[in-house]
């Protein structure tokens, strides 16, 4: 909301979540599960107030607005976390040579990817569980940004290269997100 050039986002708490907030770094935690980030610049300020986080910003441009937004955004994702979490589905496809996946510790082992002899290797980030069953991996988290970039790192790992990709379609791809 635009009001007499204040930028001002508003992002409401749900019962039973918790948020301090601290020099520039926002705490949200409910139960055990506890996500923090700092969320410091000196055109934003980042404060509660009653049952809301507010973001605000006195400065009406462009991308002070772009910031206000994008701090609400983190704190919105930061309270999803801590109360649903969240999953992303993937889908094992392969047409000319099958895949084997599995986990072993922090990666994610790719098998026989196109053929090949040395297994490719994904990084599993965080407090992120990754879970394969047949051709499905389920991608599972309270930090959606630890999910997003360990659902990447194993989309990255089955990139194809030197082949024609018309041809060679394999891979492991996303398919759905959702909030547990």
């Amino acid at each position: 909301m635009t009001l007499l050039g204040v930028v001002e986002k508003r992002v409401p708490i749900p019962e039973g979540v918790e948020v301090a907030i601290e020099g520039g770094t926002v705490t949200v935690e409910k139960g055990d599960v506890r996500l923090s980030r700092t969320l410091a610049d000196s055109r934003v300020r980042v404060r509660r107030e009653g049952p809301e986080v507010l973001i605000e910003s006195s400065l009406p441009r462009k991308r002070e607005k772009a910031l206000a937004g994008t701090f609400a955004s983190h704190v919105q994702n930061m309270v999803r976390g801590v109360t649903d979490g969240f999953t992303y589905t993937m889908r094992v496809v392969y047409a000319h040579f099958p895949v084997k996946v599995s986990v072993q510790g922090d990666h994610v082992i790719i098998d026989n990817f196109i053929g090949e002899r040395q297994p490719r290797r994904a990084r599993i980030l965080g407090a992120t569980r990754v879970e394969v069953k047949g051709d499905t991996l389920s991608v599972r988290g309270r930090d959606v940004e630890d999910v997003g970039q360990t659902a990447a790192n194993v989309e990255q790992a089955t990139r194809i290269r030197r082949k024609d990709p018309r041809v060679f379609q394999d891979g492991i791809y996303l398919v759905s997100k959702e909030e547990v």
